[in-house]
């Protein structure tokens, strides 16, 4: 029975100095016992005062208010006042389109944000586990849930860690934390005491809640549950992360806004000035309404919303999925991008790239566990001699993993069962022409030494395939097998009775392994014994005193995407600067960020070490110009992006572990791993990549831009039209015209089926071939350029005198006041047509794009003009719209007006942009 029953608690779970402490002050201080563990009045006592060891959920936002605040915005404001005009004015089928769009808007953004809420369940779901622990002296199994600091663990291959715990003893102990840390190796865990500003990626004597023991077996402390957790403090950091606005709804709002004070300041205008001029309230009101009415951009949500789910689809053909509608044009605005190594720039699949046998240096070619390669000498094939092939067996033989191939629509992969290195080793045979199955027949196992972080090696028995002896192939670190070794192998050696060989030099061997390991590779070790055939088993002592000949070395790496390599050089290009986050050493990080091009000259590096030594105030300008981060902690990752935001940079941030949620959701863009991500990551982020690959990053960068630049084109197309409406009933009121050159219901008319047939089909617009040969927009460029306000202004001045003057022009020709205004309606129409061909392209003239290369611009002139013929000659709608059809001269001289308006917009194009 432990005799600390009724201490007073005195642990303190935020210290957090379980690795720098000795394991007697660390069971002094939890007052447990290793022989017993706690009893149960301790475990009630820390139930009551630490609570359950489960990640506290974040409070819901009710799903009501979550609906509600999809109308919380001055856009949709104006779309609301623009329905309630309309009802006012007695257009009910008016008013139920405009709510309906407002409708579908709302929903459609519910739907994408109530997805984004599960993160915090995720977590919590991470540790609910079973697990073995000791309690009054016996070992029994509990829920993860309900353990406390204190309690002893114990823990096998296969087993999920429950909590963080302090180790007390292991054996062979390896662990995955990559969810947590980014480290994509497994990490050999052990019972030291470390320095006290060790990493967390580099606490060898720690284990942490949710990473998963994938050899061997431990005994550990718990030191900290539920909140208390390293996953429980991402939980929190998460929870507090803010959710940024994105560049397009920012520049939205304020356009937004700014457009609301116009409408009302033209509205007051308009009835004061009416009021001056003695004119009815009534009708001068009604003036007022219709100036809003005019003035009201109805089509411009459900544009951007279309325009948004356009890109979506776009994004989703090239492998990433959108799960954030403002998230697409987010991208083509961002500006530096801060990726994850492994599986999103590197292969996720070690691979040999080089192999060291008595001086000779051979290259490998191929990459990842595709059995496809060459081996390279001095640059040209080259067949390998025997002492080469031995050392590539050694790595097939000594090992315990398997290559598994699949086919899948026709195509083959290849992916690993086991070790990731061992993986490796066996491709690198089969690319030679090793054969797994001819081997294991003709070398059978008949005992093996697994490997043991007290050893550094592995050690396999078989027999020969002469069936004249027993051979041992050993694999493990250059330091543990060199003072083994006292041959070179050569193929003389196997008739010799001596294995006598001058060539054996250890410093040779050392340097050809340091020069690899500089290179930021990996470096595994082979030899081989020999024993008689009477020899069934072998000990590690019989490794420890026996005498071995070196076989030689296998150099390996997690090498970059090829593609990879292409998109970073496409970014830089568009300005785009590409940073590497990575829970990596910081050797292997810069020499893959060398390799891709991250920068024209070496990339500068850091490590989370030398990080946690620089002052806040100086982390932002360091952060701008460091290209790798190296053995980075998940609040590291965070404070580097608020770092860049506060440099005023659109950040997109990648990751596929619980480590990289918060800073998925702080940054401007989160991008999580759909293979490799964890649920945690996925639901923090605005976009989620299929094929977890950098390169479908770039390809969403440059669909974000285009979906930007089809919103800028909508925009320009149509501010001119309200801008021109709101401008004629202004006008009409200062100049105390007698009767409005357009009416309310008109007004509607031109809004509503502009926008749809003709604006809407600027969303389907291809990208320019020089989309991402441009610099990104600098976030505080207001949506609308001067030049594009020059063309805004040059438009509306055509459509207000146009529709002025042919109004007039058709009274004076002794037209009737419904065919003015039949005239006036036309000229926005088909001046707006004819702006909207020079919209197509902002920067380049119309008739250098194909005309047919947007179907949907096509159909929807055609389909417009076909509802303008119904408008002006249809009798039921002359009635509805108070029109009256018109004269083929005052077609005429509407189209001569469309036509100016055109060619000055396309020489405007030309002059600014001839250069």
């Amino acid at each position: 029975m432990n005799k600390q029953t009724s201490f007073n608690l005195p642990i303190n779970l935020s210290k957090n100095e379980w690795h720098h402490n000795t394991l007697d002050q660390i069971i002094k201080d939890y007052g447990t016992s290793i022989e017993s563990g706690l009893s149960k009045e301790d475990v009630n006592l820390r139930i009551n005062k630490f609570g359950k060891n489960i990640i506290t959920s974040q409070k819901k936002q009710n799903l009501f208010i979550t609906f509600l605040l999809q109308f919380h915005q001055p856009l949709v404001y104006i779309l609301i006042l623009s329905g309630g005009v309309s009802a006012i004015l007695g257009k009910l089928v008016d008013a139920l389109v405009i709510f309906l769009v407002v409708l579908i808007n709302a929903f459609i953004g519910f739907i994408q944000e109530s997805k984004a809420t599960k993160a915090i369940s995720s977590l919590a779901q991470k540790l609910e586990s079973e697990t073995l622990v000791l309690r009054d002296g016996e070992k029994i199994k509990i829920s993860s849930c309900l353990l406390v600091p204190g309690d002893i663990v114990m823990l096998s291959s296969g087993d999920k860690v429950p909590a963080d715990l302090r180790i007390v003893s292991s054996k062979n102990l390896q662990v995955n934390e990559s969810a947590l840390t980014g480290e994509s190796l497994p990490v050999e865990k052990q019972n030291n005491i470390l320095e006290e500003d060790t990493l967390l990626a580099d606490r060898t004597n720690m284990l942490y809640a949710s990473s998963l023991v994938t050899y061997g077996q431990g005994t550990g402390i718990v030191v900290a549950t539920g909140d208390k957790t390293e996953m429980g403090k991402i939980g929190r950091a998460l929870a507090t992360a803010e959710s940024q606005e994105t560049p397009l709804t920012k520049k939205i709002a304020k356009f937004s806004n700014l457009l609301l004070y116009i409408i009302i300041a033209f509205a007051v205008l308009t009835f004061i000035v009416g009021i001056l001029h003695g004119q009815n309230i009534v009708d001068v009101f009604m003036a007022a309404v219709a100036l809003s009415v005019a003035a009201i951009p109805e089509g411009l949500p459900a544009a951007v919303t279309i325009t948004l789910a356009i890109g979506v689809n776009r994004m989703a053909r090239r492998q990433a999925i959108i799960r954030k509608l403002p998230a697409v044009e987010t991208l083509g605005s961002t500006t530096i991008i801060c990726s994850d190594k492994t599986g999103t720039l590197t292969e996720n699949q070690m691979t040999v790239k080089f192999i060291w046998v008595s001086g000779t240096k051979y290259q490998l070619t191929g990459t990842g566990y595709m059995p496809k390669g060459e081996a390279i000498l001095n640059g040209n094939v080259t067949n390998l001699d025997h002492e080469t092939f031995e050392c590539l067996r050694a790595g097939l033989l000594c090992n315990d993993s398997k290559i598994i191939k699949e086919i899948n629509n026709s195509n083959e992969y290849y992916h690993v069962q086991g070790d990731p290195t061992e993986g490796a080793l066996i491709t690198s045979a089969f690319k030679v022409g090793l054969d797994e199955k001819n081997e294991i027949a003709n070398y059978q196992r008949i005992d093996s030494i697994p490997f043991e972080s007290e050893n550094q090696f592995m050690a396999t028995l078989h027999i020969d395939k002469d069936r004249q002896k027993n051979i041992v192939y050993l694999k493990g670190s250059l330091s543990s097998l060199l003072p083994l070794c006292v041959n070179n192998f050569i193929k003389s050696n196997l008739n010799s009775n001596n294995n006598n060989s001058s060539i054996f030099n250890p410093e040779i061997i050392k340097s050809a392994s340091n020069d690899m390991a500089k290179e930021g590779l990996r470096v595994l070790a082979f030899a081989r014994g020999e024993y008689p055939l009477d020899k069934q088993s072998i000990s590690v002592l019989d490794i420890q005193t026996g005498k071995f000949d070196f076989l030689g070395l296998q150099a390996m790496i997690d090498p970059p995407r090829e593609e990879a390599k292409k998109a970073v050089r496409a970014c830089r290009a568009a300005g785009i600067q590409v940073k590497m986050i990575t829970g990596d050493q910081v050797l292997t990080a810069s020499k893959i960020a060398e390799e891709i091009g991250l920068s024209d000259t070496t990339p500068i590096s850091i490590t989370g070490k030398e990080l946690a030594k620089i002052k806040d105030e100086e982390l932002p300008e360091i952060a701008e110009k460091t290209s790798v981060f190296a053995r980075v902690t998940p609040e590291q990752k965070l404070k580097l992006v608020k770092a860049l935001q506060q440099r005023n940079h659109i950040v997109a941030m990648t990751g596929d572990g619980v480590n990289d949620a918060p800073a998925l959701k702080q940054a401007d863009i989160g991008v999580a791993m759909g293979i490799t991500g964890t649920e945690v990551s996925k639901e923090a982020a605005d976009m989620v990549l299929t094929d977890d690959n950098f390169a479908s990053i770039e390809a969403a960068v440059e669909e974000g831009r285009c979906v930007f630049d089809n919103l800028i084109k909508f925009i320009s197309w149509t501010i001119p039209t309200n801008l021109g409406q709101g401008l004629v009933v202004l006008f009409a009121i200062i100049f105390n015209v007698s009767a409005l050159p357009l009416l309310p219901v008109q007004i509607l008319w031109i809004n509503t089926t502009t926008a749809v047939f003709l604006g809407l089909t600027l969303a389907f617009e291809n990208k320019s071939s020089k989309i991402m040969q441009r610099k990104p927009r600098r976030p505080e460029t207001p949506i609308l350029t001067k030049v594009l306000m020059f063309r805004i202004i040059i438009i509306s001045i055509f459509l207000v005198t146009g529709s002025f003057g042919l109004y007039e022009l058709e009274l004076y020709y002794g037209a009737s006041i419904e065919a003015a205004r039949s005239t006036a309606v036309n000229v926005f129409i088909v001046v707006q047509t004819a702006y909207l061909l020079n919209c197509r392209s902002l920067t380049g003239s119309f008739f250098s794009l194909k005309f047919l290369s947007n179907k949907w611009l096509l159909s929807g002139i055609i389909i417009m003009f076909a509802l303008q013929f119904a408008f002006i000659y249809l009798p039921i709608m002359n009635k509805l719209f108070h029109t009256a059809p018109v004269s083929l001269s005052s077609w005429g001289r509407v189209i001569l007006l469309a036509l100016l308006s055109f060619l000055f917009i396309e020489f405007e194009k030309w002059i600014r942009y001839r250069r």
